[in-house]
């Protein structure tokens, strides 16, 4: 990828490439870090429907701890969405050029945070894995709200539920057989193969970073957050190096 176009993927004015691009970065480490975080703590961090399911079962069962555990999680996961929703907001009331990089460099910071956490799991896993587990909600939400809000809700990065139920939908207009003229006023059933693209790319990024992240976690342990903390803060340092640009000309001129 050209410095060029790296350098514009987080940055304020879009298009459906950078989008596109943006979101094939961000499905590779939300891959990376929800296969990781299973290995950490037993339990995928992005899937709501899956830890909301398992509320109500234990809910059923009478296991009221791991119910208030679910709904932290719920809580934490909309928190973080919320965080990026408040942040890209007083951005654009601001007319900041990191409108959407300052929720990546905060991810890239908890993320850096989730590796130190990791190191005193195993002497206070009692403590530890539930805050673990929450900062992950948290990252997964604040990732997902960052990549909705600048593609419109077009793109989704940490949880795959729409993405493989958007990609049949145009799967079967694809194959679908056009046999006869449709009736009047109806058109040809056609698959929109822009969409099919978008989703197969994040399918395939969020599976190709699912895959690094178990590996690299196994042999790295919680090091192997890491580079991918790495990856955002050099998506998020061109625009957020023009505000605090902005703000020395303001202050100091």
């Amino acid at each position: 990828m050209a410095l060029k176009t790296w350098l514009a993927l987080a940055a304020k004015r879009r298009n459906r490439r950078t989008n596109r691009q943006l979101g094939a970065v961000l499905a590779i480490v939300a891959g990376a870090i929800n296969a990781g975080g299973f290995l950490a703590v037993g339990q995928y961090t992005s899937h709501m429907t899956g830890i909301i399911s398992a509320s109500v079962d234990a809910l059923v069962l009478g296991q009221i701890e791991l119910v208030a555990a679910g709904a932290m999680a719920v809580v934490a996961f909309m928190a973080g969405a919320m965080t990026t929703t408040i942040q890209i907001n007083w951005a654009r009331r601001q007319k900041l050029h990191g409108e959407y990089a300052w929720s990546l460099m905060l991810e890239a910071l908890l993320l850096l945070f989730f590796g130190v956490l990791g190191s005193y799991l195993n002497h206070y896993r009692e403590v530890f894995v539930p805050v673990t587990v929450l900062l992950l909600c948290f990252i997964m939400g604040l990732q997902n709200a960052i990549i909705t809000k600048l593609s419109a809700a077009e793109i989704r990065t940490t949880h795959m539920t729409g993405i493989v139920t958007d990609l049949a939908i145009e799967l079967g207009r694809l194959v679908y057989w056009n046999r006869v003229a449709p009736p009047s006023g109806q058109t040809q059933v056609v698959a929109d193969r822009s969409k099919l693209k978008i989703h197969l790319l994040m399918l395939s990024c969020f599976v190709s970073g699912a895959l690094v992240g178990a590996i690299a976690f196994k042999h790295l342990s919680f090091f192997a957050t890491i580079p991918f903390a790495v990856v955002l803060m050099m998506l998020a340092v061109p625009p957020i190096y023009q505000d605090v640009r902005k703000y020395q000309r303001v202050f100091f001129h």
